[in-house]
């Protein structure tokens, strides 16, 4: 098969180039014109249909390689969990419509204040089922399953645009469906997702402390990245919604440089997914090891890093709504989650045999991949200390 030469599509685009073929440039647009839809919508039928465009896209991506087994096994891992989280958000947005006889998320909230009880029943219901669909695609505990064999299975580059644009904007589309119809004042529903926040803030840190590959552990620690989104997100007060995005905002930057590493470092035959493949970087590939360790220290919420800023303005918004239980749970699960960022860290420091071979793509390729990586790591250490221009810029959205 050919060799596609293309040297503008430098780092994401750089993993087994021999196989790309023009198809996968064209579903990676749908994916993220789905992505972009969805963020934007107002209305049940267009945040179906988009959602339904990311999803055909993705597991399309995921399974692209055909000759590698984990990439069919997990893209059709993320066709169940598609299908299954397409099926909870249909049955909610049914019931929802048959109480309140309106898809826009506008009229639902005009038309939810002066619901009996028996209606009101039925619409946490239907919020409940969409909870379920909207779980699975944010990876949370308990619908978290299958979600660290996609990120295996998957090439590097499709790992983190399900990391960042797939969970991005199913996130945003959470934050704003709950403040345009004001379904804060349910305690049932807020009690589930504070559950649920802090089973996925101790579980995802956890079960990320077992593993020895590098991208299941960016896939745990995502379950648990998004439980301290949730913190933000229950809140709901004034901060919640800037907390929260300034959060998703952050977390977007810091994995995509952390995907971006593994893509520079895997060979077209074999990714660089253990933890015993980055022993001894440091001495081998000084500037890629430095900009990998300042991502991992955001990642796990240390000073002067974007990750810090984010988990300080979770806490304020926690702090302001009481939710105390949330605040100490994402403070100590933070803690458990230090211990394998830095043992990330720690292992590229070792000295040891060269299991990575020195052998890069080409010059120009090089160079430009890691001055993307140069980049996302300087925004990681700007962000951190100076994030006020990015705070007003979110201010202006809410």
């Amino acid at each position: 098969m050919p060799m596609i030469e293309n040297e503008g599509i430098i780092l994401w685009t750089n993993l087994f180039p021999e196989k790309r073929k023009e198809e996968y440039y064209l579903l990676l647009l749908l994916a993220t014109l789905g992505a972009g839809v969805m963020v934007i919508s107002t209305h049940f039928i267009s945040l179906f249909v988009s959602l339904e465009i990311l999803n055909i896209s993705l597991y399309t991506l995921i399974s692209y390689y055909r000759e590698r087994i984990k990439a069919i096994e997990a893209g059709l891992k993320y066709l169940v969990l598609a299908a299954a989280s397409s099926a909870f958000l249909l049955f909610g947005m049914a019931l929802i419509y048959m109480i309140t006889g309106s898809m826009t998320f506008h009229a639902m909230s005009l038309i939810t204040a002066s619901l009996t009880s028996s209606s009101t029943m039925i619409l946490v219901t239907g919020t409940g089922m969409m909870m379920v669909g909207i779980g699975f695609k944010l990876g949370l505990v308990p619908f978290h399953m299958w979600t660290p064999d996609v990120y295996e299975g998957a090439s590097s580059p499709i790992s983190a645009f399900i990391a960042t644009i797939s969970k991005g904007a199913m996130a945003m589309v959470l934050l704003r469906f709950f403040m345009m119809t004001n379904l804060y004042r349910f305690e049932n529903i807020m009690l589930v997702f504070t559950v649920i926040a802090i089973l996925s803030m101790w579980i995802g840190n956890l079960l990320a402390l077992l593993q020895n590959n590098v991208k299941r552990i960016l896939a745990y620690s995502s379950i648990a990245h998004f439980g301290y989104f949730l913190v933000a997100f229950i809140a709901g007060n004034e901060m919640g919604p800037q907390a929260a995005t300034f959060y998703v905002t952050a977390y977007i930057i810091t994995i995509l440089g952390a995907f971006g590493i593994i893509t520079m470092l895997s060979q077209s035959d074999e990714e660089a997914n253990s933890i015993e493949n980055y022993q001894g970087l440091f001495w081998r590939k000084p500037l890629l090891a430095a900009v990998f360790t300042i991502i991992l220290l955001s990642l796990a919420g240390i000073p002067l890093t974007v990750g810090f800023m984010g988990k300080y303005y979770l806490l304020l918004s926690g702090v302001g709504n009481s939710s105390w239980l949330l605040v100490f749970t994402l403070v100590l699960s933070s803690v458990i989650g230090l211990y394998y960022y830095l043992r990330l860290i720690a292992s590229m420091m070792k000295q040891g045999d060269e299991i990575i071979s020195n052998k890069m793509p080409s010059n120009i390729s090089f160079i430009a991949g890691f001055g993307i990586l140069a980049i996302l790591g300087i925004l990681v250490v700007w962000l951190g200390i100076s994030p006020s221009w990015l705070v007003d810029g979110i201010k202006s959205l809410w």
